[in-house]
C-alpha cells in the first residue's frame, strides 16, 4: 500500500437527462476523518451514501464536499418556496419578538437555503432515483480522483520523510561513534567523579556504590542510542507497509524527540550535545511531513 497526503482536490462534472452539476472535493489534515457536505435543497437524502462513499476509501481528514446543480442548456431557473419562506419569516418574527432587530429585509429572505429552488419540473420515482444514481456515481468518481491526489502528494513527502530518517540514522551513528560516548570514557569519567567524592574523607561502601551506580547510568547513553536506532527501523518498515500509518509515525517522532532530550542531558561534552540539538532539528522537520500523513 502506499503512503498517502491528506491534503488534495478533485473535480467533476455530470451530466444526465438534461441536467449538470459539478461536484468539488477538498480535504484537509484532521485527528479523524471528518466530512462535511453543501448539498442543494432535497438532495440531504443522499447524505448517508455519500459518507460511506468517502469512508469506504479514505481514513484521515477533513472533507469538505460540494454538489452544484445546472442546466444542460447552462441556464438555471429558479422558482420561490413558498413553504421554506413562510418557516423563515415565522423564524424571523419569532426573532424579533425576544430581540430588537428591525423587520427582515428581501434579499436577505431570498438569500436562505431553500427559500429559492431549481424551477424543473418535479419529476417522476423513478426519474429522481435515476437522477440521484447518476449523481452518486459522478461522486463516486471525485473520491477516486481526491484519493489518487492524495496518494500521489503522499508518495512525494514518503520521499522526504525517509530522507529524514536517513538524517537521523546517520546522526545517531555519528553519536554512538563519539568518544564521549565509549565505556572507556564513561569508566574515566566515573573513575574521576569517584575521586572527588572520597577526597575529602572515608565514605561508606554502600553509600560508594550508591554513588558509582548513579554516576553510571547518568553518563551512559548507549539505551538512549539503541532506542534512536529502534525508531528508525520501525519508521522504515512503516514506510513500506504503507496505508493509514500516519498516527504511528507521529508518535514514533514523539519517541525520537524523547530520546534525543535525554541523549542532551546526559551528554559529557559538546559533540555530543551538539549531535543531540541536530537530531532535535531534524526530528522536528520530520514531524512537519507526519503530522500531514494519513
Amino acid at each position: 500500500m502506499s503512503v498517502s497526503s491528506m491534503t488534495g482536490f478533485a473535480r467533476v462534472d455530470g451530466a444526465h437527462d438534461g441536467k449538470r452539476w459539478i461536484w468539488e472535493l477538498k480535504s484537509v489534515n484532521g485527528r479523524g476523518l471528518e466530512m462535511r457536505f453543501r448539498l442543494p435543497a432535497g438532495f440531504d437524502e443522499l447524505e448517508p451514501a455519500l459518507r460511506q462513499g468517502l469512508s469506504g476509501r479514505l481514513k484521515r481528514g477533513s472533507v469538505f464536499a460540494s454538489l452544484q446543480l445546472g442546466s444542460a442548456s447552462g441556464e438555471t431557473r429558479m422558482r420561490l418556496n413558498k413553504a421554506a419562506l413562510s418557516d423563515a419569516l415565522a423564524a424571523v418574527e419569532e426573532i424579533r419578538a425576544q430581540t430588537d432587530c428591525g423587520p427582515p429585509q428581501a434579499e436577505g429572505l431570498l438569500a436562505l437555503r431553500g427559500v429559492m429552488e431549481p424551477a424543473d419540473d418535479e419529476p417522476d420515482e423513478a426519474a429522481r432515483a435515476a437522477f440521484n444514481d447518476a449523481v452518486l456515481k459522478s461522486f463516486h468518481e471525485a473520491v477516486d480522483l481526491l484519493g489518487d491526489a492524495r496518494v500521489k502528494e503522499g508518495a512525494a513527502m514518503a520521499g522526504v520523510v525517509a530522507g529524514h530518517v536517513d538524517e537521523i540514522e546517520t546522526l545517531t551513528a555519528k553519536a554512538g561513534a563519539d568518544p564521549g560516548a565509549s565505556l572507556p570514557a564513561i569508566r574515566d569519567r566515573i573513575a574521576a567523579q569517584l575521586a572527588d567524592l572520597i577526597a575529602d574523607g572515608a565514605v561508606p561502601e554502600d553509600r560508594l556504590a550508591q554513588e558509582a551506580a548513579l554516576l553510571a547510568v547518568k553518563a551512559d547513553v548507549r539505551e538512549e542510542l539503541n532506542r534512536l536506532a529502534a525508531h528508525v527501523d520501525a519508521a522504515r518498515a512503516l514506510l513500506k507497509r504503507g496505508g493509514a500509518v500516519g498516527r504511528e509515525l507521529d508518535f514514533l517522532t514523539q519517541e525520537l524527540n524523547r530520546e534525543t532530550n535525554t541523549l542532551c542531558s546526559k551528554a559529557q561534552n559538546m559533540d555530543l550535545k551538539r549531535l543531540g540539538l541536530d537530531l532535535k532539528k531534524v526530528i522536528d522537520q520530520l514531524r512537519e511531513q507526519v503530522q500531514n500523513i494519513e
